[in-house]
């Protein structure tokens, strides 16, 4: 017989607060094709991005993570010190160690938590949101802080007609804690490690520091071009639109109710083809309010929905007690989708 003492966690989690942080400069389609041959019209029909928000030298990870998280801790009713764990999704934090959420932590004024940094792509705030659950049911953390923030503009390549559109920048954080009835779902997620390639970083961070130029891409000019991501669009979007309304559908099922029974949709905000997609293969009634930020954010990968949520919230699309589908997927490839109730 086992000595250990049981866990004395919550009996389920909710999510209490939410809090985003979009730059200050506001990029329109007619900045990305100073560099590309297209057109606006062109961007709005394959993406529907209209704008996108790129940081400043000075809006770093750190600092748009800091003002999302207030705002987060804020609405949420408790105070940073109350927090037991900080949780951030990131791609674009360029310092291998120590983890940005070791800063963040300390900057929110969160105390000694613990505090760690997860790689999930596009699917990271559900991946988060998921551990974070798992930690106040199991009783190791009563509130956790967990962020999705992405500095993009970092790693887009505006040489690439491809990809030079989609990429925007920002943070989104919520803060998760006990709750004495089921508020977030069973996670449907996974991996599909086969199809890696189609989304990725164009080279190594170790191939450009070692600056062997026959191993790196370079521009019209001859020079070597900083890492960047970069996909297989059809690919991707195939892969999208088809097998992620499956996940979606899945998680439904997971907890136990239909389309019906939804108040609002908020996937990972990609493309709003994708997002139109998904939504005519659900079947979603009319009443669901559907979340489609990326027209005026672009993709912001980890922390799309956190921001999408944020704004659904602010603007009265959406209500406190709403029940919410969310889907997060993208590089791995890797993908997350739960309901939950709004904040």
């Amino acid at each position: 017989m086992s000595k250990i003492k049981p866990s004395k966690g919550a009996p389920y989690a909710r999510i209490l607060g939410v809090g985003g942080y979009r730059p200050t400069r506001v990029v329109p389609n007619e900045v990305i094709l100073e560099k590309i041959d297209s057109s606006d019209e062109w961007i709005r029909s394959r993406s529907g991005i209209a704008t996108r928000h790129w940081a400043s030298p000075e809006e770093t990870v750190t600092a748009m993570s800091v003002e999302a998280s207030g705002k987060a801790i804020a609405d949420a009713g408790i105070t940073a010190d109350q927090i037991g764990a900080v949780v951030v999704s990131t791609v674009s934090h360029f310092k291998q160690t120590p983890a940005v959420a070791t800063e963040i932590a300390d900057k929110v004024g969160a105390g000694k938590p613990a505090a760690f940094d997860i790689s999930a792509g596009c699917a990271g705030f559900g991946y988060g949101l998921t551990l974070a659950k798992g930690m106040i049911v199991e009783g190791s953390a009563e509130y956790v802080l967990v962020i999705g923030v992405e500095r993009l503009s970092d790693l887009t390549d505006l040489e690439d007609r491809a990809t030079a559109f989609l990429f925007g920048d920002g943070a989104g954080a919520v803060v998760v804690g006990p709750s004495d009835e089921p508020h977030i779902g069973p996670t449907v997620w996974g991996s599909e490690g086969d199809k890696s390639e189609t989304i990725k970083q164009t080279v190594p961070w170790n191939d450009f520091h070692l600056g062997d130029v026959s191993r790196l891409p370079l521009n019209e000019r001859g020079e070597v071009k900083f890492p960047a991501i970069t996909q297989e669009g059809q690919a991707v979007f195939r892969w999208a639109v088809f097998e992620m309304a499956k996940v979606a559908q899945q998680a439904l099922d997971a907890a136990g109710i239909s389309a019906a029974d939804l108040d609002v949709f908020i996937p990972h905000q990609a493309n709003m083809r994708i997002i139109d997609s998904m939504v005519k293969t659900l079947k979603l009634p009319e009443h669901v309010t559907v979340a489609r930020d990326v027209e005026t954010t672009g993709n912001t990968s980890a922390a799309s929905i956190p921001l999408a949520m944020e704004r659904l919230l602010a603007t009265g699309q959406a209500k406190s007690g709403d029940t919410a589908l969310v889907i997060g997927f993208g590089a791995g490839l890797v993908y997350a989708a739960t309901v939950v109730t709004l904040p």
